[in-house]
């Protein structure tokens, strides 16, 4: 037995108390007061970590500890359950909240010491009231599971869901969502939900609820706002800098997640937001090519072809991982280039056999911002009678899951070129703009 887990045993402390700690610091004295959480797994066991009112940890070395008071005991084993239903208040617009799961919906867990995705919808909608003040808020848990886990079939569900609640009459939907993956999830549906006329927008958090930094309140109250606004798109709405001041609103298949951590990691590439949201109410709208509110019925086109690869060109980088794509029967590749979108040459001869045995190739840039150019360079001519389709300024992610939507439609490759540069939902960029750069 580890020495924290002996003192808490004698002195009668379980996970998730309530405690008040003197430290003894020569002749100081040093008062914390918290909730108690378990020791880190890989420390020798030698303090008694507390979580502090303010939302951050501190651990006091045991020897120091001159007193330990019980305020509170824990309830171990007692849910939130939130079985009240609020009245609908007349005059709101309605909007449903689609749980996913991911640092929005997360809790701590004074078993393991963890943030996961442990709320419900319920407990999402009711940890923020002020957006019952915006709309008449209909929650539901659809899964439970951290970002990375998201996988092709869940899109699908995401998106039945959303026109389900869209064609039952709400005005918007709303679907929390880990923040790793919210990309390649808003691009998808941006693909699928067909005939569009409301919001559907996600909404992530990069600092989870039980941090005094946490930006879940306000991206989850900006992202109620635009769902009721006059838009009829997929969008990402999160902090537009790292105070709490506004948020932005990203079309769905032109964000990326750009930070590990900041508050604004989210950016729109190669264009601008749609959108400027305060907190408190006020909605600029950025520019004028986005689609408002209409009444069509939405419908789901959810075909999607799931061996679909993709593989970013790196200095030395094998043909045989294209001949791996190709033997294992793959139908799609997107190639993350170099530059304009290019490959060392010595692979092109391995692209030129996929595009022959019917698969389809599709380039993008790693640098990101920019457009793929084939017709610079001799590689990238090569490339280009090769077969591979140059795919614009699409972002890798975005032409990763519209490759897949593409080819659950067709395997033509004159119709999977023509509709991978066909512009459905603002997924390219008519023209380079200069204004959009990230400094």
């Amino acid at each position: 037995m580890r020495k924290v887990e002996a003192f808490m045993k004698e002195k009668g402390l379980s996970l998730g108390d309530r405690v008040s700690v003197v430290k003894r610091e020569g002749d100081r004295r040093i008062r914390y007061e918290g909730i108690v959480m378990p020791p880190y797994e890989l420390s020798p066991g030698e303090t008694l970590t507390i979580k502090l009112d303010n939302g951050y940890n501190v651990g006091v070395r045991i020897e120091l500890i001159e007193s330990v008071e019980v305020i509170e005991k824990a309830r171990p084993g007692e849910e939130v359950a939130f079985k009240e239903v609020l009245p609908r208040k007349e005059g709101l617009p309605g909007v449903t909240i689609l749980g996913t799961g991911g640092t929005i919906a997360s809790k701590i867990d004074y078993k393991t010491g963890a943030v996961h995705a442990a709320f419900t919808a319920e407990e999402l909608a009711r940890a923020v009231p002020e957006i019952f003040e915006i709309a008449n808020i209909t929650p539901k848990l659809l899964m439970n599971i951290m970002s990375e886990d998201m996988k092709p079939d869940y899109w699908k569900r995401m998106a039945h869901e959303a026109a389900k609640a869209l064609n039952a009459g709400e005005d918007g939907v709303v679907i929390a969502h880990g923040t790793d993956t919210l990309a390649y999830s808003a691009a998808a549906l941006s693909f699928m939900l067909r005939d569009l006329e409301k919001p559907v927008i996600f909404v992530g958090s990069q600092r989870s609820s039980d941090r005094p930094s946490s930006d879940s309140a306000m991206n989850l109250i900006c992202s109620v706002r635009m769902a009721t606004a006059d838009f009829g798109e997929v969008a990402i709405v999160m902090h537009g800098e790292t105070s709490d001041t506004y948020c932005l609103a990203h079309r769905g298949t032109k964000a990326r997640k750009m930070h590990t951590s900041r508050r604004d990691a989210f950016r729109s590439i190669n264009d601008v937001p749609i959108a400027r949201v305060w907190p408190k109410g006020e909605i600029e709208f950025l520019r004028k090519d986005y689609r408002k509110r209409g009444e069509r019925e939405v419908w789901v086109d959810d075909r999607m072809e799931p061996r679909v690869g993709l593989l970013k060109v790196v200095p030395g980088i094998s043909s045989e991982l294209i001949d791996f794509f190709v033997d294992r029967g793959y139908r799609g590749l997107v190639i993350e280039g170099t530059g304009l979108g290019h490959t060392p040459n010595d692979i092109i001869p391995a692209i030129e056999r996929a595009t022959e045995e019917g698969m389809a190739v599709c380039m993008t840039s790693q640098c990101l911002y920019g457009r793929v150019n084939l017709n610079v360079y001799s590689t990238g001519r090569r490339l280009l009678k090769a077969g591979v389709i140059p795919c614009e300024d699409m972002l890798p992610e975005t032409a990763y899951v519209k490759l897949m939507w593409v080819l659950g439609h067709t395997d033509d490759p004159k119709e999977v070129r023509e509709m991978m540069l066909t512009n459905y939902a603002g997924e390219i960029t008519p023209y380079t703009r200069f204004d959009t750069y990230l400094r």
